[in-house]
């Protein structure tokens, strides 16, 4: 059942009971409205308690519901609350753990409410690119007031419940026995003669409400100019302030039905569910038994190692941490701290739990400090024949059921499994940099890893809070594979007549954190150069300009050489436009003969993101990747694709593969066509007028 009914002298408990948040399905739904009925129509009962069983009130809408049938069908949340506020006997919400979104809505509708101190409270619908569509802009407004309102409404961000205490929530934070104080307090209102506040009763009080609002628009401007959601919620309070309950009831509800149309919420709403169909793999079932993780280890202590060891730190795992020479191990350490000390300036860190957390790593410089660990990441220069010493070497030292995981970006992770003797358990843990920040780890299945270790490293993978998304073993796995295909690009268009500052600020006015020429120089051109140096022994047939291997010539790495695709000053990260780079792309293309031409901020973008959408296509045809919201995340969540835009998937998706079939076919035809070879699985599923996510 998912909503349980129990009496006790008098009052009625409906405890909804639909693990694990209690989320308010249609059958959750019905039995509220069934269970007040129920109490309505027994004289016995004075007062109903609403509560919810395990951890939490309700955590919302149930989320395996959307885009269902039953999301929508009666009795909606609308009705359940209108049933709630017009019951003839008393409702108690009593609070705990959890009241978010709608399930904060139902409770706003009940007479009273009482807490648990700790629990979360939160409208975080925003965040889906939508706005309460129950109530909740009308309502928390008269119980918090305007400004505590609009701040929660439009961040999404939770407060706890006792920070709330003095707001006109709650009736009562409660110390003891939640389940206790909630039936006292039910009969002590039972015994009152009705009729019993309703939060949509009260007015918004605030000296100046125009004045706010307006403020509240001009801080939103600037932060949520892609997202419609936050500008909406404000109009939807602004409603309730000048048109009353009824009437900002009614246009908080044509609001949410129009945002859940647009573009960006689909996207917000794809990358919520992408998010959690990531960590399913279709083969490993969730009963998989997993493998202890007590003891870390992580071997080489520069910036990536550094950041793979603070992870586990951070989650209270022991790491030892171990490096060749002890003035590498000595400047990792040091760089661990100076992390930890810039986090604790910041005030999100004590000085305590910084030195927990030092003392959490133990440094050294023998692999027989190793034996006891269960999880062995190594982050060595990314080199077969070093990895090859790496991993012969932890093949001996390691213990039996050892998990052996390298966090090597493009190297077949086969091969370096084949150089132990349990490829078994050798897995790919694919950290992005700064590791200790990065949201996203690929874990790269080789075709020997076992079952219970990916399932490990998933569940491991939460621990550390990254977003984990399995890959197939390919040159590059899924996003560096894909994003070659992107700077191949960026480089013909250099070729044919753009220049490095136009193409990154067409791209970053799409919406990219950063284009791809100040992408290469704050990674390293040295990085990309090495790379192709091999993919051009591997693939020689392969085409690729050769304008980053003349300016990778020249000495210009980057920022950290002072110079790169652009300019830099010293203690100054500004790209700054270089003649001397100009002048060489210039004449490349006279060198090569292909004219330059003016090239659209348009072609720029479509060139870039359908070699990203199309490259895509062939890894989830060859079974790299098990479902395309995966790579949406990898990109998401790794490579600063824009959020509202959902990933390269689904941005082919809403832009409709019809189109993007023709627009490769239109660039194939073109100067450096070849480098367009179009993925089948894109002409076959825009045939059946599909998508990738359809």
């Amino acid at each position: 059942m998912a909503v349980d009914y129990t009496t006790h002298d008098g009052v009625a408990v409906i405890t909804l009971n639909n693990p694990p948040v209690n989320g308010l399905g249609l059958t959750t739904r019905a039995g509220i409205v069934e269970g007040l009925e129920r109490a309505q129509n027994d004289p016995a009962i004075v007062a109903i308690v609403l509560t919810g069983a395990g951890k939490a009130f309700s955590g919302g809408a149930d989320i395996t519901e959307f885009n269902t049938p039953k999301a929508t069908q009666e009795p909606t949340l609308a009705t359940v609350i209108k049933a709630v506020e017009g019951s003839a006997k008393p409702v108690v919400a009593a609070i705990h753990s959890v009241a978010m979104g709608g399930g904060l809505e139902l409770a706003l509708g009940a007479h009273y409410r009482i807490a648990a101190p700790g629990a979360q409270i939160a409208l975080p619908e925003v965040k889906l690119g939508i706005l309460p569509g129950a109530g909740g802009t009308q309502r928390l407004p008269r119980a918090i007031g305007l400004e505590a309102a609009l701040n929660m409404i439009v961040s999404g961000a939770p407060v706890l419940s006792e920070k709330l205490a003095s707001s006109g929530l709650f009736d009562e934070v409660v110390q003891g026995d939640l389940a206790e104080a909630a039936l006292a307090f039910a009969r002590k209102v039972g015994a009152q003669a009705g009729p019993h506040p309703k939060v949509r009763d009260r007015k918004i009080e605030h000296p100046n409400a125009e004045g706010f609002i307006q403020f509240a628009r001009n801080s939103v401007a600037g932060i949520a100019k892609n997202f419609p959601a936050p500008h909406k919620c404000i109009d939807a309070v602004e409603a309730g302030v000048k048109d009353g309950f009824d009437k900002g009831l009614a246009f908080e509800r044509e609001c949410f039905i129009a945002l859940v149309q647009t573009p960006e919420s689909h996207a917000l709403r794809h990358a919520f569910f992408g998010e959690r169909a990531a960590s399913k793999i279709p083969d490993v079932p969730s009963s998989t038994p997993v493998r202890e993780l007590r003891k870390i280890a992580v071997i080489g202590a520069g910036t990536m190692g550094g950041g793979i060891a603070m992870n586990f730190v951070n989650a209270g795992l022991p790491v030892t941490l171990l490096e060749t020479k002890q003035d590498a191990l000595d400047r990792g350490i040091a760089t661990i701290r100076k992390n930890y000390e810039g986090t604790v300036k910041k005030g999100k860190l004590k000085p305590e739990a910084l030195e927990q957390r030092m003392a959490l790593i133990t440094p050294t410089l023998s692999y027989d400090d190793l034996k006891d660990a269960d999880l062995i990441i190594e982050a060595v220069f990314e080199e077969l024949g070093v990895k090859e010493q790496v991993f012969k070497r932890l093949d001996e030292v390691a213990k039996p059921g050892a998990i052996l995981a390298s966090n090597t970006s493009t190297l077949d992770l086969n091969k370096i499994a084949a150089f132990t003797k349990r490829p078994q358990d050798v897995v790919g843990m694919h950290f992005f940099s700064p590791a200790n920040v990065m949201k996203l780890l690929e874990v790269v299945r080789g075709k020997d890893t076992a079952k219970d270790v990916l399932a490990t490293v998933m569940q491991v993978a939460k621990k550390i809070r990254k977003t984990a998304v399995v890959s197939g073993v390919c040159d590059g796995f899924i996003g560096n594979r894909m994003i070659e295909q992107y700077i191949r690009q960026a480089l013909f268009m250099l070729e044919e007549g753009a220049l490095p500052a136009q193409i990154d600020k067409a791209i970053e006015k799409f919406g990219f954190a950063m284009g791809p020429f100040r992408m290469s120089d704050l990674a390293g051109n040295d990085i990309g150069w090495a790379i192709r140096k091999r993919r051009y022994q591997e693939h020689p047939d392969l085409h690729y300009s050769k304008i980053a291997d003349r300016l990778c010539e020249t000495g210009r790495f980057g920022q950290k050489t002072g110079g790169g695709w652009y300019d830099y000053k010293a203690g100054d990260r500004t790209a700054y436009p270089s003649k001397l780079v100009d002048e060489m792309i210039v004449g490349y293309s006279q060198e090569t003969a292909t004219p330059r031409r003016k090239i659209s901020d348009a072609e720029i973008v479509e060139r870039l993101v359908y070699a990203l959408s199309n490259e895509g296509a062939k890894i989830l045809e060859e079974g790299i990747a098990s479902k395309a919201s995966d790579i949406d995340m990898v990109y998401l969540t790794g490579y600063g694709f824009p959020l509202w835009r959902g990933g390269p998937m689904l941005y082919a998706d809403t832009v409709g593969l019809y189109n993007v079939e023709r627009a490769i076919g239109r660039y194939a035809a073109q100067a450096n066509g070849d480098g367009w070879q179009i993925a089948k699985s894109i002409g076959d599923l825009a045939a059946q007028g599909r998508g990738f996510n359809s």
